[in-house]
């Protein structure tokens, strides 16, 4: 089985592949902002924390849910 067959026959796409890595790019850079910040940076405690919960809360969930419109 090719891996494109694999991915159509969980349903999935090639913008799913693009949001996913999206994901993943967003909670890098979360984890990377964590560590620039001392442990009682603003940084640390309030900025790291929303673009990780972004990134596994909302943009990684899009990910796996996204579906395209077939009728277009």
């Amino acid at each position: 089985m090719k891996t494109n067959e694999f991915f159509q026959s969980l349903g999935l796409s090639r913008v799913n592949l693009y949001i996913f890595l999206a994901s993943l790019a967003v909670i890098t850079i979360g984890y990377i902002v964590m560590a620039l910040g001392d442990t009682y940076d603003a940084l640390s405690l309030y900025v790291s924390p929303i673009i990780l919960t972004i990134g596994y809360v909302i943009v990684l969930p899009a990910s796996i849910l996204y579906k395209r419109n077939k009728n277009k």
